[in-house]
């Protein structure tokens, strides 16, 4: 199967877009602090930029709105282009449970992980085309345990649907999620080890403690 070059494709979407009169509005859907950090520089003199807090798959309850401040910090911390708004989602874990079924022992990044891409992506396409925003995308492809080839072909079949663009992306090119740790620091953020779902907290403390993976690694 051939493996897209999203990084190219969003390439020559930036080219394009610096012929534009008007600066397009994108809804970024983020996970958390550190993985928005890296696209919030690189993008924020592209777009404005709305970033869309949504992430039901995560647990505790604690843990979901400890992140939810840190990317509220980031964004009024980190010296950007120009304001970054911010959207809070949601915090509907049931629809994540039902879509996890039956999928509670698979390993990270099998189908269970791509359902739960398709429910946060989901979500902020209609976010984003309810709110008239120009783009959709999502900081998800800036860790080395995501799959940007599904991310993207979810984002282009959502982007069909809805009829509005998704900006193709894979973040973790060109050193993205290396500078992601390093604004992590920069700005003293909570980089937790663990995606975000009870099942992946378990797996990333089964890894720890046979030493398969360091502390602080997502």
């Amino acid at each position: 199967m051939n493996r897209e070059n999203y990084q190219m494709i969003l390439d020559k979407t930036l080219k394009q877009l610096e012929s534009a009169k008007k600066r397009p509005r994108l809804l970024l859907h983020s996970c958390c602090a550190p993985c928005s950090s890296y696209v919030l520089e690189y993008l924020s003199s592209h777009f404005d930029i709305t970033v869309f807090y949504y992430n039901p798959n995560i647990a505790p309850h604690k843990e979901f709105f400890f992140r939810a401040e840190e990317q509220q910090k980031l964004i009024e911390t980190m010296p950007l282009d120009c304001p970054v708004g911010f959207l809070l989602g949601e915090y509907d874990t049931e629809s994540f449970f039902a879509l996890a079924k039956g999928h509670e022992t698979e390993p990270e990044g099998g189908p269970r992980c791509k359902a739960c891409y398709g429910l946060r992506l989901l979500k902020t396409a209609e976010e984003a085309k309810n709110r008239g925003f120009d783009y959709f995308t999502t900081t998800l492809s800036i860790s080395p345990h995501k799959d940007a080839q599904a991310l993207n072909q979810i984002g282009k079949q959502l982007s069909e649907e809805y009829n509005i663009p998704y900006l193709f992306s894979d973040f973790k090119k060109r050193g993205g999620f290396l500078r992601s740790c390093q604004l992590s620091e920069i700005y003293g953020l909570y980089r937790q080890d663990y995606c975000g779902c009870p099942y992946s907290k378990l797996e990333a403390a089964q890894r720890k403690q046979t030493g398969l993976i360091p502390t602080n690694e997502i």
